[in-house]
């Protein structure tokens, strides 16, 4: 009977008084790439979903898997490709993002993406699950994209327009107390001087004085237009400034721009840049550059911050029209 051989040690010649390792193996396990982001894009204008997907497809980590351009093509495409992420839009034809916002939600984070900053539809797309609501012109590409990533590690993201609905709501709602720890929140007013109706020396009658701050009490916060007008009235009683708690819709009629001027600057005011502008729109770079020279004319503008400002009407002085 043949007795096999002991194992033989690897031998590595020593070189200069140290041992010599061995090449590493090409084998060897090596770290994975992060996972890539599925996204699914859903929006009825065919120019913001083709410049959505190449914003986002730019990025080494992103990659829309389908795009729809209503409600009922979303849910069908997310039951189709269970992405990571749905961008949704609110205003679109048959089933529009809001009707289709449950079905999505247990599918995958939804992401509001629209130019409906309404208070109301912020409201109920947050109540129907959305884990974000983003607005047209409140933010840049890298933001975007930041949100994408954000919502899907189930951090929510909000525009500027979306948390002051989420606010307004908040305070509209908050009818009972909610205790807090450590007695925060639990001192009392109370009057100073003789009697209970609040009523002391030097103050009109039913004035209080809060100890331990020695101030009378605070105005309640303004909610409306009318309440507004007593802190600036310049701003609430315009009729071209805020109305219904919003700002109104401004008017773009007097620039004149033409329809594709219209739809860059929409792009500009989005966050895009030259070249992703091109790509939604099909046209070359230097197209692109030819039409926002003209914009920049008609806008009496010198950059694209101050354009966009114009545009969405935020730039100081910038009549509203009333909506």
């Amino acid at each position: 009977m043949t007795v096999p051989a002991p194992p033989r040690t690897p031998h590595h010649p020593r070189r200069g008084g140290r041992t010599v390792q061995p090449p590493p193996s090409p084998f060897q396990a090596v770290p994975s790439p992060p996972a890539t982001l599925r996204i699914v894009v859903a929006d009825d204008n065919p120019v913001v979903r083709a410049g959505l997907t190449a914003l986002l497809s730019g990025r080494d980590d992103i990659t829309v898997v389908a795009e729809a351009a209503d409600g009922r093509e979303a849910c069908e495409a997310a039951h189709a490709h269970r992405p990571d992420v749905v961008l949704l839009d609110v205003r679109m034809p048959g089933v529009d993002g809001i009707s289709a916002l449950p079905y999505l939600v247990g599918i995958a984070p939804v992401v509001m993406l629209t130019y409906s900053g309404e208070a109301e539809i912020v409201q109920e797309a947050l109540r129907r699950g959305a884990g974000g609501y983003l607005v047209h012109g409140e933010f840049t590409a890298d933001q975007l994209v930041t949100a994408v990533r954000d919502i899907r590690a189930g951090r929510p993201h909000f525009t500027p327009t979306a948390a002051g609905a989420l606010l307004a709501q908040l305070r509209e709602t908050a009818t009972a107390s909610v205790a807090l720890p450590d007695g925060l929140g639990a001192t009392s007013a109370i009057a100073h001087g003789e009697g209970t109706s609040g009523e002391s020396a030097g103050h009109p009658q039913g004035e209080r004085w809060w100890r331990p701050f020695g101030l009378p009490p605070a105005p309640p916060p303004p909610t409306s237009a009318e309440n507004l007008s007593q802190l600036q009235p310049d701003v609430a009683q315009s009729s071209s400034g805020w109305t219904s708690g919003r700002p109104a819709a401004p008017d773009r009629s007097r620039y004149r721009l033409s329809a594709r001027e219209a739809e860059i600057m929409d792009l500009i005011a989005s966050g895009m840049n030259n070249q992703q502008i091109a790509a939604a729109c099909f046209i070359s770079e230097k197209t692109v550059k030819n039409h926002i020279n003209r914009i920049f004319a008609k806008l009496h503008s010198t950059s694209r911050s101050e354009a966009a400002a114009k545009w969405l009407g935020t730039a100081p002085g910038t009549d509203r029209g009333v909506g």
